[in-house]
């Protein structure tokens, strides 16, 4: 197992990560798990996929919609 130092920054704890756990980005995903913290590099499509789960089922079923266009697909 890999080990990483642990140090304080100012006011903050932070991780020295060893090269071969480099992540790209500035931000990195924690949770806490029951045998630790999980890192995880940060999607930027997360915060949009969780926005998504608080919606209803129903919404935006009666939306206005314009007809359907006729394309000629043939060109």
């Amino acid at each position: 197992m890999t080990t990483a130092k642990v140090f304080q920054n100012g006011r903050s704890q932070a991780i020295r990560l060893p090269k071969e756990f480099r992540v790209s980005g500035t931000e990195v995903a924690l949770q806490r798990v029951p045998q630790g913290i999980l890192i995880m590099e940060r999607d930027p499509w997360e915060v949009c996929r969780e926005a998504c789960q608080e919606l209803s089922d129903d919404f935006m079923k009666e939306r206005a919609q314009p007809p359907q266009q006729k394309r000629d697909w043939s060109k």
